[in-house]
């Protein structure tokens, strides 16, 4: 019996052994991923700066998540459950420095409304887009367009793009969109639905634009394009930031990740991909 039970004790301590190993190997394994989660609007400009960052790095494979929301995503951070926060709006400065997190603005790009190619138009007013949002106007003939009827979408009144457009365009702030406004949850749904949708228009961003594969065009607004140059300017008002959200001091592997985007090569990417560097 004592044999057996010391050969038991030896089989366990080996199983033990075993399983540290594992719980290490997958620890290891876990600390050499970085990634990157938050806003969604912001993730088609992420996965493009990380595509073109893994292309000259030996450095750990990085991950783009699916999206969080504000408080998720600072919470995420702490946890380290992700390295670098995605975000374009809700960040409180109290919440910024109680947590030592640091915000790294790396890019401006203009907020649009985007129509599928099927749509011959090239600008709208204020007053047309508010038209087509309250129900006024629902066919692109009413506009100089095909007799077709508009496929209206959205985005949730808590998210950037329809947060600055309530800012900033006066006849937004107070109107009811028709029940056939349709919502798009995440910047991606937003996306999905300009490029697949025949005769559609939506609020979004140049770099869902850009990416688009010409399937998806930027309409001017009040006969102003949303150029970089007019977004810089301030001539096209309606632009939004984008912000990476790291701890005051991030992992060496974050701060190259970060130099990157930074770089001439980042400034690169985020012009091709229709935003503006800060730098």
């Amino acid at each position: 019996m004592a044999s057996r039970s010391r050969v038991g004790i030896t089989g366990a301590s080996r199983l033990a052994r075993a399983l540290a190993l594992i719980v290490t190997g997958v620890a290891a394994q876990a600390q050499e991923t970085i990634v990157l989660d938050g806003s969604t609007g912001m993730i088609p400009l992420a996965r493009a700066l990380v595509a073109a960052y893994q292309k000259q790095s030996e450095g750990p494979a990085i991950q783009v998540g699916k999206g969080l929301g504000t408080g998720a995503r600072l919470r995420a951070l702490a946890e380290a459950k992700i390295q670098i926060a995605l975000a374009s709006h809700g960040i409180d400065p109290e919440v910024v420095r109680k947590n030592r997190l640091r915000v790294i603005e790396i890019a401006k790009g203009a907020i649009v409304f985007a129509v599928n190619q099927t749509v011959p138009l090239s600008n709208l007013t204020d007053t047309q887009m508010c038209d087509i949002y309250g129900g006024r106007i629902t066919t692109w003939r009413q506009l100089g367009g095909p007799d077709s009827p508009i496929a209206v979408h959205t985005r949730p009144p808590t998210e950037v793009d329809p947060e600055v457009i309530l800012e900033k365009v006066a006849c937004f702030r107070d109107l009811k969109a028709a029940e056939a406004v349709r919502v798009m949850p995440r910047g991606g749904d937003m996306a999905h639905a300009l490029a697949e949708t025949a005769h559609a228009i939506g609020m979004t961003s140049m770099t869902v634009v850009e990416q688009g594969s010409g399937k998806v065009r930027a309409l001017s607004f009040n006969g102003i394009a949303p150029t970089p140059e007019n977004v810089k300017s301030g001539r096209y008002f309606l632009s939004r930031g984008f912000y990476l959200v790291v701890p005051e001091s991030p992992a060496p592997e974050v701060r190259k990740f970060i130099d990157f985007v930074l770089s001439p090569a980042g400034d690169q990417v985020i012009t091709a991909n229709g935003a503006i560097p800060v730098r």
